[in-house]
């Protein structure tokens, strides 16, 4: 072999070609703790975002049957129609909103929705606010584009739990602020918006002129409505000539993480926009993978409401067990499926995560990842069936007490 082509065994000059903002992006510190946890026996994982249930059955063989279709070529860029017109029924059954398919537009997950629309508003030298703690993954979608990620801090006390300070959010917006990007029910904090805080969030984007992306893929997880109800949206408050763009996924509510399957919904007048992001992104979702979001919405409902009352009691174990320890600084969540929470006497929440792994074998993600305001807190996702959060408690206690 020439000697000329050893140097292809380790290149080490690439990475000085590779763009600043992709080399910058962080290391995932849930992925850290994963990956570190993950192969002990009798782990009891709660550092990612998702329940213990699987997919249903229903909507898995939704997808089945459309593989044996043979619907397995390219689709329509904006979602099959039959999707489209099913998201739009679900939501306006949700909020009392037009049944207007022509908000619509189906993207490779909720990821991939935030992605586009901060795609369709920043720039590179742009400015997008962040309430923080928050998860990180809009931030990095926002430095990869070379737009700069502000953060505003949350407030917390242990009666409020977590809550947005209105007059900080309009101080830190610049002549460079495009975008307020607004989580509710929020991941890690399980901050719910107020009526009144949504109202402000759009008086200030009014005034500014700026969009609001609103990720409420959560807003089915709240336990201080009642019975099925519904967390505070910008739906309720919003003009039909806001800048709003919401970012949905099939997730959660359906047990779906890994099909990655989620939607946009925007004016229609921001359709062909929209459109070609997707199809300059990834030319459409499978078939078979719409099929499937088709019977999460229009069959279920029930599983939804299982998901739920499962995810209440969760925390409510939770947080009965953690008042027992005398060490933890916590509010009850109203929304989402996660505690955060501090630790009496624990500084560095990336070593408490790898000890609560090595010693009580139960995963947790360090507040670390989620940027400023979450140095000194570890999130625990809640949504589990009662046996395994009463065991996961149990061990989380002792070892607080220990």
């Amino acid at each position: 072999m020439p000697s000329e082509a050893a140097p292809f065994l380790n290149p080490p000059s690439l990475l000085d070609h590779v763009r600043p903002q992709a080399l910058a992006l962080p290391e995932s510190g849930i992925v850290e703790v994963m990956n570190y946890g993950r192969q002990r026996e009798g782990m009891i994982p709660l550092w990612a975002g998702e329940g213990d249930l699987p997919t249903p059955a229903f909507i898995s063989e939704a997808a089945t049957r459309s593989l044996a279709a043979g619907e397995t070529f390219y689709t329509w860029q904006r979602g099959i129609p039959e999707l489209r017109a099913a998201i739009a029924r679900y939501m306006a059954g949700l909020y009392g909103i037009a049944d207007d398919p022509e908000r619509y537009f189906v993207t490779g997950s909720g990821m991939q929705a935030i992605q586009i629309a901060l795609a369709l508003t920043l720039a590179a030298g742009d400015e997008i606010l962040i309430p923080s703690p928050a998860w990180p993954n809009a931030a990095a979608a926002a430095e990869v584009i070379g737009a700069h990620p502000v953060y505003v801090p949350f407030s917390f006390d242990e009666t409020r739990g977590f809550w947005l300070d209105l007059d900080q959010l309009e101080s830190a917006v610049t002549p460079r602020t495009r975008v307020i990007f607004i989580n509710s029910p929020a991941n890690p904090t399980g901050f719910v918006a107020s009526h009144d805080t949504l109202r402000g969030v759009l008086d200030i984007a009014r005034r500014h002129g700026l969009w609001i992306v609103a990720d409420e893929i959560y807003g089915r997880f709240y336990y201080e409505g009642g019975e099925g109800g519904l967390a505070p949206s910008f739906h309720d408050v919003m003009e039909p000539e806001d800048r709003l763009l919401f970012v949905q996924t099939f997730s959660k509510n359906w047990a779906m993480t890994g099909w990655r399957l989620g939607w946009i919904e925007a004016h229609p007048v921001l359709g062909d926009v929209l459109e070609n992001l997707i199809q300059y992104s990834t030319s459409g979702v499978a078939a078979f993978m719409q099929r499937a979001g088709i019977a999460a919405l229009d069959r279920g409902e029930s599983f939804v409401a299982h998901q739920i009352e499962r995810a209440r009691r969760g925390r409510d174990i939770l947080a009965e067990g953690l008042a027992t320890s005398n060490r933890v600084r916590f509010a009850r969540p109203p929304g989402a499926f996660y505690m955060f929470f501090g630790v009496e006497g624990e500084h560095d929440m990336r070593a408490l995560a790898m000890k609560l792994v090595d010693e009580a074998r139960i995963g947790l993600a360090p507040g670390t990842a989620f940027g400023p305001g979450g140095e000194s807190y570890i999130r625990l996702c809640f949504a589990r069936g009662e046996a395994q959060m009463a065991e996961a408690t149990d061990r989380l206690v002792r070892w607080l007490k220990a």
